[in-house]
């Protein structure tokens, strides 16, 4: 049994995969967070320009 765990502990066959799915995963969550950022960002910024032309009264 204790062969079996020194072997288990020294096979490097699912480490790339594990590699992989971890960057994945840090680049959707960063991704997501850029995302939201923007996002509010955005929002603020278009209530800003509608206050500004609503406030001309040009019309």
């Amino acid at each position: 049994m204790l062969k079996f765990f020194k072997a288990f502990r020294d096979d490097q066959c699912g480490a790339v995969t594990v590699d992989w799915i971890v960057i994945t995963s840090a680049v959707v969550g960063m991704s997501a967070v850029a995302f939201f950022t923007v996002e509010d960002a955005s929002f603020a910024l278009m209530d800003a320009a509608g206050t500004a032309v609503a406030a001309e009264n040009d019309f």
